[in-house]
Parts: structure tokens; sequence; C-alpha cells
């Protein structure tokens, strides 16, 4: 299985401000009301840099807030088919499992990780 890059995600104290910075900065397209979170995650916007639930180009991505006690992060997700076994195997290669596997209510199965050199990267279970 091929392993591409998915979707990106910018989780921040004040996402509010940070959708309108990107509306301005770059035109993207990002939902006005938040869909429903998940692991501690209380808002949670799509952004459709295109306007479109499947880029022509691109890729989709979301502006959310973080969970308590953790400032946020700016990364991309990986589709792999198993986030469970990717996560072992990043333990074995010297990451650090941050999160997951988890369910995202009503989506994917996700994951994230640190790498050895402390960026946070997402995973994300193809369908």
């Amino acid at each position: 299985m091929i392993n591409p890059v998915v979707h990106f995600e910018i989780i921040t104290k004040d996402p509010e401000s940070l959708n309108a910075f990107y509306r301005e900065a770059f035109d993207w397209k990002i939902d006005s009301q938040p869909v429903s979170g998940g692991q501690g995650v209380a808002k949670y916007f799509m952004a459709r840099p295109d306007g479109e639930a499947e880029p022509k180009v691109g890729i989709n991505g979301g502006i959310g807030s973080p969970p308590e006690g953790y400032d946020g992060h700016v990364t991309f997700y990986v589709a792999v088919e198993s986030v469970g076994a990717a996560l072992e195997k990043i333990e074995k290669l010297g990451g650090t499992r941050m999160l997951g596997p988890d369910q995202v209510p009503g989506g994917p199965v996700i994951g994230l990780f640190i790498d050895p050199q402390g960026h946070t990267v997402g995973l994300v279970e193809a369908p």
C-alpha cells in the first residue's frame, strides 16, 4: 500500500482567529460551525481549501482546539492500513506513541506519534 499524506491539522488555543487568518491569507473555505471533536478536542473546523469535500487539488484539513493542558501542533496525516500496526512499527523505530489508535466519533481511526526528532505526525486508517 502507498501511504499518502491525506489530511493536515492545526491545533491551537484560538481556532476561530486562525480560521479568519487562513480564510484571508489563502481564500480557504473553512466551515463556520465546528464538527464534533473527540479525544479532548472541543472545537474542530473542517478546512477545505478549494471548497470541495473531495479536493481537486491538494488535501483538506482541520483547525481545532487542543485538549486541556496541551498547546497544540501543526501536522499532517498519513493513510495506513492499520493505525495500531503502524504505531507499533514506529515505536520500534524510535518514535513515541502520543495517541491511539482511537475512533473519531462518526469518522476514521486515527493516531498521533512523535518522531525521533520531536515532530508530531498523524496516522489515519485508510477505508
